[in-house]
């Protein structure tokens, strides 16, 4: 079902019957393109309509949407910007700009716009759709959802709301209430490669059934590569449910090339910034600030796929302690006080604008701003991995802040997050080279600060705490400064929401079935292992 946008009927007296039958027209037809996917035929609607009335407010909303398809940012922006000067409650271009502003790393101006969003979204389904995906790249799942409810209830059974729904259903736990979702996205529209995918996350395949019917519709759909790859991930995951190991890689591999070729990673800048912080993130500058004395915040961080959720839910599960989920909030917190517009979430240029920044005023900022997400318990979780590059800038605005590292075997570190396909993180995660670079990167990092910041932060393995769980979280909660509470091991019995990968998994009893898991593949992940034993992040004969 087509998403419809209203034409505004009312003109200027100056303009005759013929003109206003002329832009009508010209509209239905630009938004008839739009959907069909004739960029050159909107565009041209578009000039045509403008040409006749250049404050057209209908026809800058459509040249914004037609941009947004062509992936030209600039024009969409500038779009989007005019229909609000001519129309101020126009709450669909404000939600467009509040999007567009996030995605483009200007924190404050999508602030402004959302706010303005939500002031006149009148209960348009788009607008609140919108506004959904607005506030879940803010990691605020809590208001995305009643966003996305809203966006159902308004237009029913459209599958690009049913699927955002989904997602935040599986994030909150409830997951019969996605399953059903998907499976009706997909009778109504077999063709949507997310709603693949978030199945087949949602749940453990018993036998190949969804994976013959999405590898015929890869067989006869032609699909963009960033949709194929949601084919070829969600494959690759119910074959290795099935342990049909040689075909679950086909199919890793498949769709990480596919993926690949749609993310602009860019390594040398990435080397830029970790040697950017490891020449000037001193101890000295750390103990320069004075920071917010705060207690609550309870950092869990690493690299993704290495146990971060298990231990959230570990720690979460104890009565003194909320689980907030993945917060953004503590680099939107930098990036709101120095003002950083770069759309790239980490870059050495974010890092030298945040260095001067009033420290008690970064932890004043981020404890106000994830407020909504912290809950009412005395202490709360921020599960956020990348966090491993803020961690000088946590301790220096949070010094009574608790930070717990996990760590993982590399190479099934590595292999779990290429197996993996994510939103829009984690860009090095495509290419099995790259990861284990990057895992290199990392580790060094991690020994940088673990030798300047000596006691500040706690480290946990994943293999120690799934072989011996209840040694480990006791050591875990004892670091916290809490009472052992037995509940800590009983956190598979939570129904709180998980903004993670491992959203349906870590709602199991701890299990060993992930240990070693890379063995599966050892002769296909020769040119990782080779770099990391290159590195000595493992002996060059493991095995």
């Amino acid at each position: 079902m087509p998403i419809r946008f209203g034409i505004n009927n009312e003109y200027p007296h100056t303009m005759n019957a013929p003109q206003t039958q002329q832009l009508q027209e010209l509209l239905r037809r630009g938004f008839q393109s739009l959907a069909a996917g004739n960029i050159p035929a909107a565009s041209e609607c578009c000039r045509q309509a403008l040409g006749i009335k250049p404050d057209l407010v209908e026809g800058h909303f459509l040249v914004g949407l037609v941009a947004l398809q062509a992936k030209d940012r600039d024009n969409a922006f500038k779009a989007f910007a005019s229909v609000t000067k001519l129309q101020p409650n126009h709450g669909a271009a404000w939600a467009h700009l509040a999007k567009l502003f996030m995605n483009d790393g200007q924190v404050n101006r999508a602030d402004v716009a959302l706010t303005e969003a939500v002031k006149h979204e009148s209960g348009n389904p788009v607008v609140q759709d919108l506004m959904g995906a607005v506030y879940t790249t803010m990691g605020e799942y809590g208001l995305a959802g009643e966003c996305f409810e809203k966006a159902l209830q308004g237009q029913p059974d459209h599958p690009p709301f049913m699927i955002n729904l989904a997602n935040n259903h599986i994030y909150n736990g409830r997951i019969e209430d996605a399953e059903e979702l998907l499976q009706k996205v997909i009778a109504i529209q077999p063709n949507v490669p997310q709603a693949h995918w978030s199945l087949a996350g949602s749940r453990r395949a018993t036998d190949d059934a969804h994976i013959e019917d999405m590898r015929r519709l890869l067989e006869t759909e032609r699909a963009q590569p960033r949709m194929q790859a949601f084919y070829h991930y969600a494959i690759g995951k119910e074959l290795e449910d099935l342990q049909r190991w040689d075909e679950a890689f086909e199919a890793f591999e498949a769709g990480a090339r596919a993926r690949r070729q749609t993310v602009e990673y860019d390594e040398d800048a990435e080397q830029e910034m970790f040697a950017y912080l490891e020449d000037n993130i001193t101890e000295d500058w750390v103990a320069s600030g004075t920071g917010h004395d705060t207690s609550a915040p309870i950092f869990v961080l690493g690299q993704p796929r290495t146990g971060t959720t298990l231990i959230e839910r570990i720690i979460g599960s104890h009565s003194e302690v909320h689980s907030a989920g993945e917060l953004q909030q503590f680099s939107l917190a930098l990036r709101r006080l120095s003002n950083h517009k770069d759309p790239r979430r980490f870059s050495a240029e974010f890092f030298a604008a945040s260095l001067d920044l009033d420290s008690a005023k970064v932890g004043g900022l981020y404890l106000e701003s994830c407020k909504r997400m912290r809950g009412d318990k005395e202490r709360f979780i921020d599960k956020l991995p990348q966090n491993y590059l803020l961690i000088p800038f946590i301790l220096k605005a949070l010094p009574n802040a608790k930070i717990v590292h996990l760590t993982r075997d590399p190479m099934d570190a590595c292999f779990a997050s290429y197996k993996q396909l994510f939103a829009d993180a984690y860009l090095h995660s495509y290419d099995l080279e790259e990861m284990a670079r990057h895992h290199c990167r990392y580790r060094h990092l991690m020994d940088v600060w673990r030798s300047r910041f000596p006691g500040r932060f706690f480290d946990i393995a994943y293999e120690d705490t799934v072989l011996d769980l209840e040694g480990r979280a006791r050591e875990l909660i004892d670091y916290l400064g809490l009472p052992w509470e037995d509940a800590c091991l009983r956190f598979h019995e939570r129904s709180e929401a998980v903004s993670t990968a491992s959203a349906v998994q870590v709602r199991e009893p701890v299990h060993t079935r992930s240990l070693g898991r890379w063995r599966k593949y050892e002769q296909q992940l020769a040119p990782m292992k080779k770099i990391l034993a290159d590195h000595g992040l493992i002996a060059s004969g493991q095995s």
